[in-house]
């Protein structure tokens, strides 16, 4: 009994490691908007008591890929740290309006910059 147990967790331990480490890569290569492309400048806004400035970007997909709209939030309490808040497949233009101090519209999908996150991939 001693042997068998040994011997389904000498097989079990390292395929779920193998699962795990599999997980992560899958995550960070297709789901992480932290690690998008940085794309071409469109357009920023500021929002109304200055806390935040969000950045859209247009990203080129190449040859068989539409374009993407790309947006972050930049916290100015924060030392100037940098979030990617939208992600958005087949755009090529980007409208940002404040809606009050902390929440944001950003081609129609409203944000809470402090905890939102819109990626087309999610949806």
């Amino acid at each position: 009994m001693k042997k068998r147990n040994t011997i389904i967790l000498s097989i079990f331990i390292p395929l779920l490691i193998f699962a795990v480490v599999l997980s992560i890569i899958w995550y960070q290569f297709f789901y992480n908007t932290q690690r998008l492309p940085e794309g071409v400048f469109l357009t920023e806004s500021v929002s109304p008591g200055g806390d935040y400035t969000v950045k859209a970007y247009l990203v080129d997909g190449g040859a068989t890929v539409s374009y993407a709209v790309r947006a972050e939030v930049v916290y100015h309490r924060k030392k100037d740290k940098k979030k990617n808040i939208y992600w958005q497949y087949r755009e090529e233009e980007a409208s940002i309006e404040w809606l009050d101090s902390h929440t944001v519209r950003i081609n129609g999908k409203v944000l809470d910059v402090r905890r939102d996150v819109y990626d087309w991939r999610k949806d």
